[in-house]
């Protein structure tokens, strides 16, 4: 091999070094590796950049502003309530997701079933007081396990029957024939993770989780009239749920119900009175089927779609101290409304607007943005902050965004647009309609995420300009001799690994001809070749940047990136020795 080709197996190893060690966050570590071949003259600028203008990588990022738009209008919620259930181990946890996360990526692009489930599965993990790295990476591989077993599931599969079209005489796969041997690894899949994941995921709880002396809001919510909580029970209402928050009381016509049982029924109109930490609170307002019982929100000048959950610490000059927020008129002298209040860890049993504030109160609002600026300096209050990028859920949008979604995915499935088209019109369709804003939707894209997909795209180009994928494949296809199962073994290990490596669909247009060829100098069928290529190419267990679905789940899962090659890559073995066995026997040699 020339030294371009033993460069970058060495930025590669280097690069797989500092992310396994946690040193360097992975799309740092991408780009640097990149850097040093674009530098090194071993890629042309074209090549190295290549990957930022893959259609995969730009509808990943696009499928965050379609996220956020069911996300903002309390979509997210509603499916993480209504669809997920109440599981009672982690173990049933994960076969509820995975379950319906297979079927749908069978016959739907993986991709956008994963971008919708991710933040569903955060709030479902939270009311369940789940640890989420138990349920982020068994999703991915459930959608991956899913997508590989039918021709439409995943493009790497259309990718190789394309090429099986166009390269031999051969009609090409129908829909499910791929499944006689993806079925049965999706259910090994299924059995590894409910089995293994208890020893081999890590348990990460959020930060709030490990502290006892967090601060305590009161906020008051009402059930809807007509909405769907009236006639649950708390528990079924999702409500018991919701850590680290704990409904005091129901006011029920006049009547107060303390000790509130799981198993009391709510009524159109119930007043709740709730505390608990800040981020349940904000949740709180999530939920479909309640409101702010504070009719001040409905009195504000700002519309609902440019309005911020901010806090707001009052100072002891505050012209309002000592006053309720009721009588102080707190709404028409801020322009804001105050939806909770906490105090020194102090528990408030009181509606918000009897509450009567003291100097120290952080206060919970509803406000326009510009509140902070307009109170940054002020003497009324000490301390002013947005609560990032949060703010009222649009419930009244919500259907909106639902059929917004499902259009997209029945263009998208009928053929009669590309995973890309249909998403940017579903992304543009969530902004004009104001299912979400263009500020909330510039800040869903997780960057980090379409840096490394696109910086793959560069690496993978350099072991193929540099001929070092060809040269490793030929080598080790060499070592496997005149035993066809041997050389089976060897094409599912070296397509597993340029996976890992230069994400799945590179690594299945690299390998094909190695298939051919490896058939051909056999005297053998092809086609076991090929359907091993479709398996191990979506055999991407092992790195987070194997699929960018992994990718989608690492950031939100906490994971690190051993923590794939720990649990991934004995699921990628298991998978390798499943399809070496299974293959012969569908498509003899």
């Amino acid at each position: 091999m020339a030294w371009e080709a033993w460069l970058t197996i060495s930025v590669i190893l280097l690069c797989f070094g500092l992310m396994a060690s946690n040193r360097v966050p992975a799309d740092i570590c991408l780009m640097g590796g990149v850097t040093i071949l674009l530098v090194s003259g071993v890629l042309t600028p074209g090549q190295a950049l290549e990957g930022l203008s893959n259609q995969g990588m730009v509808t990943v990022g696009v499928l965050y502003v379609v996220v956020s738009g069911m996300k903002e209008t309390g979509g997210v919620s509603w499916l993480a309530q209504s669809l997920m259930g109440k599981p009672k181990s982690v173990a049933a946890a994960q076969l509820r997701l995975m379950s319906p996360t297979a079927v749908l990526s069978a016959f739907l692009n993986n991709t956008p079933v994963v971008a919708m489930l991710v933040p569903a599965t955060n709030e479902w993990a939270k009311q369940q007081k789940l640890s989420v790295s138990k349920l982020m990476m068994p999703l991915s591989y459930a959608a991956i396990a899913g997508g590989a077993c039918t021709l439409i599931g995943t493009s790497t599969n259309l990718v190789v029957n394309g090429l099986l079209i166009d390269q031999t005489e051969h009609a090409g796969l129908s829909m499910f024939d791929i499944a006689w041997v993806a079925l049965p690894c999706a259910i090994l899949v299924f059995i590894y993770v409910l089995v293994t994941s208890q020893w081999l995921l890590p348990e990460r709880k959020p930060v709030i989780s490990r502290f006892s002396n967090v601060r305590e809001f009161t906020t008051e919510m009402v059930v809807e009239s007509g909405g769907p909580l009236a006639g649950k029970t708390i528990e079924e209402a999702g409500l018991r749920q919701l850590p680290g928050l704990y409904l005091i009381e129901i006011n029920r016509a006049g009547q107060v119900i303390p000790a509130v049982s799981s198993q009391q029924k709510l009524h159109a109109n119930d007043q709740l009175i709730f505390a608990g930490i800040i981020d349940s609170v904000v949740d709180l307002q999530k939920i479909h089927g309640l409101k702010i019982a504070t009719n001040q929100v409905f009195k504000l000048q700002t519309p609902l779609e440019n309005r911020s959950f901010i806090e707001a610490v009052v100072s002891n000059s505050c012209p309002l101290a000592g006053k309720s927020i009721r009588q102080g008129r707190f709404r028409t002298v801020y322009n804001a409304a105050v939806i909770a209040v906490a105090r020194n860890g102090v528990r408030i049993n009181k509606k918000i607007g009897d509450i009567v504030l003291r100097p120290g109160d952080t206060l919970l609002l509803e406000a326009d943005p510009e509140f902070v600026e307009q109170q940054r300096n002020s003497r009324d209050f000490f301390l002013v902050s947005r609560l990032g990028d949060a703010g009222p859920p649009r419930h009244n949008k919500f259907m909106l965004a639902s059929v917004i979604v499902l259009a997209m995915v029945v263009v998208v499935s009928g053929g009669w647009l590309s995973m890309l088209e249909g998403a940017l019109l579903a992304a543009g369709l969530m902004i004009v309609t104001r299912c979400t804003t263009g500020r909330v939707a510039r800040r869903a894209v997780d960057w980090p995420v379409l840096i490394v997909i696109g910086a793959s795209f560069g690496i993978g180009n350099a072991l193929y300009a540099t001929g070092a994928a060809q040269a490793i494949a030929s080598n080790l296809i060499a070592v496997a001799g005149d035993t066809p199962e041997m050389s089976l073994a060897t094409v599912f290990v070296m397509t597993a690994v340029f996976t890992a490596l230069v994400t799945n669909n590179a690594a299945a247009v690299l390998m094909f001809p190695v298939a051919i060829a490896v058939a051909e100098h056999l005297g053998v069928s092809f086609m076991p070749f090929i359907i091993t290529i479709m398996m191990a190419a979506s055999a991407s267990f092992a790195t987070p940047i194997g699929y960018q679905t992994n990718l989608m789940v690492f950031g939100p899962g906490g994971y690190r990136f051993h923590d794939f090659l720990r649990f991934g890559l004995p699921l990628t073995v298991l998978i390798g020795f499943a399809t070496v066995l299974i293959v012969p026997l569908v498509w003899a040699f």
